[in-house]
């Protein structure tokens, strides 16, 4: 017999984590609660609430990114599939785009790795100063720096670590990861702030959730922006003009 322990039902009842989808949890909690149930296993407290909230908002759009660009074009060619159309955006997320929280979180974590035991300033300068030469050595970018755009700071970082310190999950890997965003401006020789990816991988990781957790808040997240990305692209659309924009950079 095949079963879930996140839910199931009968005729009369639906059971979500042995809660009663129409007694107990409809019009009785909100979405990030029932979301914390399904994939945690428990409601959240007001301060997991909160922050979980601030990685939703913080991932719900970002203008026309190739996550909305992608929707926008599918939507184009099947105009009567808007579930193809957000499908199309979220599966560009990855190592570049939208998908980096992942990334960026086992970078840390690998790097908490060469720290210890002994989480002193200067060991985990230390351990900064080794990650950022060996990426730099191996010519591969490090998850969670740089911004080109805000090149003196990403101000989602400033307020994310900020909410974090007051929900008490600011510890020692925010910590590491500014120090990792210190020792890549000192070798770079011009500023290569923390990035809100950076920011919220290290708080991640110190809420003690997995990397694929904040991927999947980044993914739950981003929807809400696609769906409007559809509908918008419905009432005002674009996609033709892109089209237009690459065929005639092709004929040049």
């Amino acid at each position: 017999m095949l079963n879930s322990a996140i839910g199931g039902g009968d005729a009369d009842h639906i059971k979500v984590r042995g809660y009663d989808l129409v007694d107990d949890l409809m019009d009785q909690r909100d979405f990030i609660d029932v979301l914390c149930l399904e994939i945690l296993g428990d409601f959240p407290d007001a301060n997991l609430k909160r922050m979980i909230n601030m990685f939703l908002v913080t991932s719900s759009d970002h203008g026309l990114t190739p996550s909305a660009l992608s929707t926008r074009l599918t939507l184009h060619g099947a105009p009567e599939s808007l579930q193809g159309a957000v499908a199309a955006g979220i599966l560009g997320a990855g190592s570049r785009f939208l998908g980096t929280v992942e990334y960026s979180a086992r970078f840390l974590a690998g790097v908490a790795t060469d720290v210890g035991a002994d989480w002193t300033a200067e060991h985990m300068r230390a351990a900064a100063e080794a990650a950022v030469a060996r990426s730099r050595a191996s010519g591969k970018r490090i998850p969670g720096i740089g911004h080109p755009i805000h090149v003196g700071g990403d101000p989602r970082c400033i307020k994310l670590l900020k909410v974090a310190d007051e929900c008490g999950y600011q510890g020692r890997h925010c910590a590491l990861a500014q120090e990792i965003a210190a020792a890549a401006t000192r070798a770079a020789g011009k500023p290569v702030p923390l990035n809100a990816t950076g920011a919220k991988g290290a708080i991640l990781l110190d809420m003690g959730m997995s990397p694929e957790f904040g991927k999947g808040l980044t993914l739950i997240g981003r929807v809400a922006g696609l769906v409007a990305h559809v509908i918008e692209e419905r009432e005002h659309p674009i996609a033709q003009d892109i089209w237009d924009m690459a065929t005639a950079q092709s004929h040049r």
